[in-house]
């Protein structure tokens, strides 16, 4: 049990800290009670004078469905640029003290974690008819999660000006990290719960950099943040090494290997991109893929993939075109009554271009040096999961990356027996997927899954994270 004097110290020495990081902010567009002229809950100015209590008692979310709890706002993490982060936080519904506590980060680059609140794992979803639902197996029934919005200008997240977006991930890293440390400062009774950085798709550029940012910062830090691990799903960690898409469809049927136009189409493209990475072009790398792969910002065209297969939609083989569009979701989340729940006031929900053309040179770096380090630190588990039905990151991209890493355990993942994942269903178990464990590295494919495991496979997707942050085998 901890000691109540401890619980209570804790924001008193964080306050100092905090302003370590973030210089005093301007009364002209903050105030001392966290109010704005925009209507936004800034907890910044309360968090700096040790007002937790007032800050606390703001950020509480009027409950949406169920007298579920939560808190929201918005954390200051660059007041010279104005740069500003918006979480959501559920405490564990289960109530218990200990429960692990997880941030997550949503990918894209610029895409909402509110996603994963409302179609993955939070505790309710959007119905047809634009309630809310409770949903069955939410992964807040056993951890407290603090869904951010990601680099800023993700979201609700924001910047004042153009110098305060992230160009790489060493920024992206500190940024969440300052945010961390107030959130702990604010929740100071979760600083000593078990704590996991968790994510999907870009994230897995994400997930490393915030992980490394706390393992380098943590040892001369007055607020310490109690991590235990890091779990990514189909996660771009090393774009050089992840380039496998000709293989893959072809292996697959959805291209052909006897002509010019098809498989040998897409191995120029790969070939192209990963001499570009080389090169330090990486820009150009990033073009490269999005003609392979994508459209997006920076090329707003059908891509070679989207041509030779017809395929709208790359997140699950299964499913030529988005079943639910991101549209839907992003109209819902901007409604009033939401936006005044959640306390952004006047701000703008963002898209991901502005943060995907900041991020665009940094897209096809490597943070596998980084997601190395963290495991041979030997203080961290890590768990790479992958939907089975995934095409824009699919398991066999992430399996050549984890066995290229180097890493002091990579013989033994390499001679490691792959396991059958096997999940209680009624009466009886079935098949979820196969493990490959050298700890503390766990590759895990998930069965009948696209790139959103969470969403395709919920009950599955429980098992999985209860089973990794518990220390249970797959």
């Amino acid at each position: 049990m901890r000691s109540v004097a401890a619980m209570l110290a804790s924001p008193l020495l964080a306050a100092c800290l905090i302003c370590l990081f973030v210089s005093s902010l301007t009364s002209t567009e903050m105030t001392s009670k966290g109010g704005s002229d925009d209507g936004a809950l800034y907890l910044t100015p309360l968090i700096q004078a040790g007002r937790i209590d007032e800050a606390r008692a703001a950020s509480k979310v009027k409950p949406l469905k169920a007298a579920i709890e939560s808190y929201s706002g918005y954390l200051t993490v660059d007041e010279v640029h104005g740069s500003n982060m918006f979480f959501w936080f559920f405490p564990a519904m289960n109530s218990a003290q200990d429960a692990p506590v997880m941030l997550w980060l949503q990918g894209g680059p610029g895409a909402s974690s509110l996603y994963a609140v409302f179609d993955e794992h939070g505790p309710f979803s959007v119905a047809k008819t634009h309630g809310l639902k409770l949903r069955n197996h939410t992964w807040v029934a056993t951890h407290s999660i603090l869904y951010l919005d990601n680099p800023v200008g993700t979201g609700y997240s924001f910047t004042g000006d153009e110098a305060g977006y992230s160009t790489n991930q060493t920024s992206v890293g500190l940024n969440a990290y300052h945010a961390l440390l107030q959130f702990f400062t604010l929740f100071h009774e979760y600083q000593h719960n078990d704590f996991y950085v968790t994510g999907e798709s870009y994230a897995g550029k994400y997930v490393p950099a915030v992980s490394y940012a706390i393992h380098l910062n943590n040892p001369a830090a007055k607020v310490k943040i109690n991590l235990k691990g890091l779990a990514i799903g189909n996660g771009l960690v090393d774009p050089i090494n992840q380039l496998m898409y000709s293989e893959y469809l072809y292996q697959h049927g959805f291209v052909d290997g006897n002509t010019e136009y098809g498989r040998k189409e897409l191995d120029v493209l790969e070939n192209l991109a990963r001499t570009q990475i080389l090169n330090d072009d990486y820009l150009g790398a990033f073009k490269t893929f999005e003609k392979l792969l994508l459209k997006s910002e920076i090329y707003p065209y059908p891509s070679l993939f989207q041509n030779l297969t017809g395929m709208q939609y790359y997140f699950n083989m299964l499913w030529d075109r988005d079943p639910a569009p991101y549209g839907d979701l992003e109209k819902y989340v901007q409604e009033p009554f939401l936006r005044e729940a959640l306390h952004v006031g006047q701000k703008p929900f963002n898209n991901a271009s502005m943060v995907e053309l900041h991020l665009a040179e940094d897209m096809m770096r490597s943070v596998a040096r980084w997601l190395a380090a963290l495991l041979d630190a030997g203080q961290y588990r890590v768990l790479l999961y992958s939907g089975q039905l995934d095409i824009v990151i699919p398991y066999r991209s992430t399996m050549n990356m984890v066995k290229l890493l180097k890493w002091s355990g990579s013989e033994r993942f390499q001679n490691a027996t792959r396991t059958i994942w096997r999940v209680g269903y009624k009466n009886s178990t079935v098949v979820a997927g196969y493990a490959t464990t050298a700890d503390p590295l766990t590759v895990l494919l998930v069965r009948d899954a696209g790139h959103m495991v969470p969403a395709d496979q919920p009950i599955w997707g429980l098992d999985m994270i209860n089973r990794f942050t518990t220390g249970k085998p797959f």
